[in-house]
């Protein structure tokens, strides 16, 4: 249940298209929906805008069956992250409507959703091809929350030339993720070129002193770039739920002007 389908379900009710008890019978799993297993926040899209997401981690397939029926039951997209690919084709087998990003390590299921018209874009950038895979992460999760997203390769501090060859696609985004590992630098270049909020995702890529991310995570935290935020290591989910809200409230003002 998201705002647009409650105020259909209001307006139904109020122009008598819909009787009180129908509409009852439809709110009657607010707030949760109790499986035994889990909890079900069917009321997360009214409080946050997208639904609750199902990490895949840890979960067997036939709870995230369970918990994805439950969430595409109730009229919403369900995302699921950290989704690896043999739990992938467990629920590909009960769900055949699957779709998995591989790479991303990301299912989903149900219709969906699209940025809106005069929204802003975020871009998704990363240090290099070892860092794909959070990448991948962030830049799926991103576009399943209903953003418009441009991605940028490979463009780490031992090659900048690579980076300055794409400053108007720095410029022109709404907000930027930066992924990154080994010595984690990127974000703050970054941040010293934009006037835009920066998202730094440390990855766990890197030799036995990274300290599987560590090192990275530290060196975002200490930015000395203004504007630079952080996210926990190998976090792609994290950083696009967090542009997301970001990229939303540009939108609604950019439809303002």
């Amino acid at each position: 249940m998201d705002r647009t389908r409650l105020h259909e379900l209001l307006t139904q009710v109020q122009s008598g298209a819909l009787d009180v008890d129908h509409a009852l019978d439809q709110l009657k799993t607010l707030p949760y929906e109790d499986l035994g297993f889990a909890r079900v926040d069917h009321h997360r899209a009214l409080r946050k805008g997208f639904p609750e997401v199902i990490f895949g981690q840890g979960k067997t397939a036939h709870h995230i069956i369970e918990i994805a029926k439950r969430v595409v039951a109730n009229g919403q997209h369900a995302l699921i992250t950290r989704l690896d690919e043999q739990k992938a084709r467990d629920v590909q087998a009960a769900l055949p409507e699957l779709r998995y990003y591989a790479e991303a390590r990301v299912g989903s299921l149900g219709e969906l959703p699209q940025p809106p018209p005069q929204g802003g874009t975020i871009l998704v950038i990363c240090a290099g091809t070892a860092d794909i895979p959070v990448f991948e992460e962030a830049a799926v999760t991103a576009e399943l929350l209903g953003n418009r997203v441009e991605r940028l390769h490979d463009v780490g501090v031992a090659g900048l030339h690579r980076l300055l060859g794409s400053l108007d696609q720095l410029h022109t985004a709404s907000v930027l993720i930066v992924v990154a590992g080994m010595e984690g630098a990127l974000p703050s270049v970054i941040g010293g070129l934009v006037d835009r909020p920066v998202i730094a995702v440390p990855t766990s890529v890197g030799y036995g002193a990274s300290f599987n991310g560590l090192a990275a995570l530290l060196a975002m935290l200490n930015s000395c770039a203004s504007g630079v935020t952080v996210v926990n290591i190998d976090n792609g989910f994290g950083a696009a739920a967090a542009a997301t809200l970001i990229n939303r409230v540009h939108s609604s003002v950019l439809g303002k002007i």
